[in-house]
């Protein structure tokens, strides 16, 4: 994971170039004591297990972009609920400097069944969960201290 990062390169229309990350979105969906996770289909990480997610499409909103990928990965459909966090490491995608909004998602309707770039999705418990690739592990526990933070109120 310590490739050399890669930018995007934009012109600004008047002759300046500047270099800018890539956007993408992670989705938590914790269901009866278990997390939905997606086997990596292609690197980086494949073979890997996953958070669902993927690169947000231009004209598309974060939020619709989490239920995009869900369905997209997993033919799961469900709604964004909370904002996780956003992450930002430049060298948390080995392909290029990727940021990432992550979100709890809720109110699933569907059976897992990997799909599109995901090998495989199916439910995890959460005391038994498999080395997370990227930075996933990290977005899950931040997952799951929010879920804490709401049950205590």
């Amino acid at each position: 994971m310590n490739a050399p990062v890669q930018h995007v390169s934009h012109d600004t229309g008047d002759g300046q170039v500047y270099k800018s990350p890539s956007l993408a979105v992670d989705g938590v969906l914790i269901f009866e004591g278990k997390v939905l996770l997606v086997k990596r289909k292609r690197d980086p990480f494949a073979g890997k297990w996953a958070l669902p997610g993927g690169f947000v499409e231009y004209w598309e909103t974060t939020e619709n972009a989490v239920a995009r990928e869900l369905l997209e990965e997993t033919a799961l459909r469900a709604k964004a609920v909370a904002l996780i966090g956003v992450y930002s490491a430049p060298n948390r995608d080995p392909r290029k400097h990727v940021i990432s909004v992550a979100y709890l998602l809720s109110d699933y309707k569907g059976v897992p069944k990997g799909s599109d770039d995901a090998k495989e999705a199916r439910w995890w418990p959460l005391d038994g969960l498999p080395k997370l690739a990227f930075d996933h592990a990290k977005i899950l526990r931040d997952g799951l201290q929010i879920l804490r933070e709401e049950r205590r109120k």
